[in-house]
């Protein structure tokens, strides 16, 4: 009878076909080491990304703002026409002696100055008076607020074609109101002042409802422990609005205050669609002619296009000085308060 003798089977080779595990320390420097390759492409993830994803920005300002700006400088220093913009000769800073001295430039500065406050003045009165009724708990108030932003939300040409009708000489719906109220008809587009008024007619029913949102979201900001203390003291609604609302809204009423004035220094598209000969000498003498009809006549219409470069640098130099005064401006005011 056979004999049965179990005996352990031989341990494996080495480079057999069973291999041992690895050793534990080889793993874990392994693991170091991807760990240590993630740390490292997650750091620099981290430092990079938010360049990558504001640099869109730059690059359209770069190609469409600062290279604009920097070559509008070059050109203004020379004669340069539209007709052969590469052509340059070399003049310094003769277009700048030379539209300081044309009259046509002061005209147009002093147009954009009266245009300027006839239109921010009572528009940012009246964007107050609006944001100050807005702010009472009435009904329909978001309708109330969205319709404030209907004008904004018109195109200047359609705005600018119904208000040419309404200012019409013979047939407009002004001239029409005036002469039922036995007051002779006004030649709005003819006439210094009333041309300037209709113009800024235009702003006004523009922006006045923009403004009006901005002072009613500060508005609504103002604590109203300030309005109860106000009230328990005695003061009326008026003097609340005098003593509490005025002066929490300074820095407010400074910032519509400085962006009307340089939206006001850059009018073009209402004084151009409002001119009957659709020209850009702002009427037949020039009564309503801005510094921007000026250097779009200048540029295009004239062709000198390193005489309009210089006219866009003067207005550029312009609108730093009024930076520069809404920020002693504002410093104060903060010292102040």
């Amino acid at each position: 009878m056979a004999t049965r003798h179990d005996t352990a089977a031989p341990p494996a080779k080495e480079g057999g076909a069973a291999p041992g595990r690895p050793p534990a320390d080889a793993v874990s420097e392994q693991e170091v080491k991807r760990r240590a390759k993630l740390s490292r492409r997650w750091q620099r993830d981290v430092r990079w990304s938010p360049y990558a994803f504001v640099s869109p920005f730059f690059l359209l300002f770069v190609a469409f703002g600062l290279f604009p700006l920097i070559y509008t400088g070059w050109a203004s220093l020379h004669q340069v026409e539209l007709t052969a913009p590469t052509d340059m000769n070399w003049v310094g800073l003769r277009n700048y002696t030379r539209i300081f001295d044309d009259e046509f430039f002061w005209n147009a500065a002093k147009n954009t100055l009266t245009i300027g406050i006839i239109s921010t003045v009572p528009q940012l009165l009246m964007a107050m008076g609006i944001a100050h009724i807005l702010n009472y708990k009435l009904r329909a108030s978001t309708f109330y607020r969205v319709a404030m932003l209907a004008p904004y939300a018109t195109s200047i040409a359609a705005a600018s074609l119904v208000f040419v009708l309404l200012f019409g000489r013979d047939y407009g719906m002004i001239n029409w109101a005036l002469d039922f109220a036995g007051i002779d008809p006004v030649d709005w587009q003819g006439d210094k002042w009333p041309s300037q008024i209709a113009v800024s007619t235009i702003i006004i029913w523009r922006w006045t409802g923009y403004n009006a949102l901005i002072y009613l979201a500060a508005m609504q900001a103002i604590p109203q422990d300030l309005y109860e203390s106000a009230a328990l003291d005695g003061a009326s609604r008026w003097q609340q609005f005098l003593h509490v609302t005025l002066p929490s809204l300074r820095p407010t009423i400074l910032f519509t205050a400085v962006v009307s004035t340089i939206g006001a220094s850059q009018v073009f598209g209402e004084p151009l669609l409002f001119d009957a000969n659709k020209g850009a000498s702002g009427g037949a003498e020039h009564q309503f002619q801005t510094l921007g009809l000026y250097l779009y006549e200048q540029g295009w219409v004239n062709q000198h296009l390193g005489r309009a470069s210089a006219i866009a640098w003067t207005m550029f130099l312009i609108l730093i000085v009024i930076g520069i005064a809404n920020y002693v401006i504002s410093r104060r005011l903060r010292a102040s308060s």
